[in-house]
């Protein structure tokens, strides 16, 4: 999800409000409130778990909602971020995988670190994200092995963009609760054939349907599917330009009103062909449904 500003710089919680409706209408199945996309690291504590009750609030129970924020570095401030976090209503809350590793040190320091987490809360689930920010850190295959037989995880945002080790993951995570959402756009559609439960990357913030389109016709209309997954791999260089300025001027142009201001990015460099760029997607986005019937 991303966060939309008002014109003094705060969340903007009528924007907020009419996004969540507008995934909704579109298909998704859930919301992954305050991440990288809605710019967490530029959010205030209290910004991060306003913007999640407020998700909570507008969504009112219709989809699931899941929330970081996870983004300081000592273990106290880690842990209120946490406690806090799920006081807000909110289904899991997913760590980011470089905070518990944070000087790179290895595997046996990312699971004690994440072990005590999980301990310390047994009530609540537990996800967590490959956030690339400030850097990438993948999650072995042998601990989400564990943490999926043990019921300690319940959602996996993949970054890993590897076919073949999303394929050894699904298969090590089958017939538990762990689900694995892939947030690459060119290896989604592989991914989800082969038991991953969908896409939860960027994209989702222009077109969610197309994605659901194609999830859901995976095996009814398996070539038609692949050809929207092309389409879709394509589109995402979008997200190279911007983002998530980007998303945020497409959005105020397909009926969800917001400002295109940004913490992360400059707004001011969207220019003429930038966004040139946006609506010439949104375009190609309208014939694609024609084309679908949707």
């Amino acid at each position: 999800m991303i966060t939309p500003y008002t014109d003094d710089n705060k969340p903007d919680f009528k924007a907020i409000a009419a996004l969540c409706d507008w995934y909704i209408d579109k298909g998704c199945s859930g919301i992954f409130a305050v991440c990288q996309s809605s710019e967490m690291f530029f959010l205030s504590e209290a910004e991060k778990t306003d913007i999640a009750k407020a998700v909570v609030d507008a969504v009112g129970g219709r989809i699931q909602v899941v929330a970081s924020g996870h983004t300081s570095e000592d273990k106290a401030t880690q842990l209120r971020e946490i406690e806090n976090m799920m006081k807000t209503g909110v289904d899991a809350y997913v760590l980011v995988s470089n905070r518990l590793d944070q000087k790179n040190e290895g595997e046996a320091v990312f699971e004690a670190n994440a072990t005590e987490i999980f301990d310390r809360y047994p009530e609540v689930d537990f996800g967590i994200y490959e956030c690339p920010v400030p850097w990438k850190r993948l999650v072995s295959t042998e601990f989400l092995r564990k943490a999926g037989r043990e019921g300690r995880m319940v959602f996996l945002k993949d970054t890993c963009c590897d076919a073949d080790l999303l394929r050894e993951r699904l298969a090590a995570v089958e017939g538990t609760p762990l689900k694995i959402f892939n947030a690459n756009a060119a290896s989604w559609f592989d991914s989800t054939v082969h038991g991953g439960a969908g896409y939860n990357g960027v994209m989702a913030n222009f077109h969610p349907d197309l994605y659901k389109w194609a999830y859901d016709h995976l095996e009814d209309q398996t070539e038609k599917a692949r050809l929207v997954a092309d389409f879709l791999t394509l589109a995402a260089a979008l997200e190279m330009r911007l983002y998530p300025v980007s998303a945020k001027y497409y959005h105020s142009l397909v009926g969800v009103p917001m400002g295109i201001s940004s913490r992360s990015s400059d707004a001011a460099k969207l220019d003429k062909n930038a966004r040139a760029e946006v609506e010439a997607l949104i375009s190609m986005e309208r014939e694609l449904r024609r084309a679908l019937g949707i």
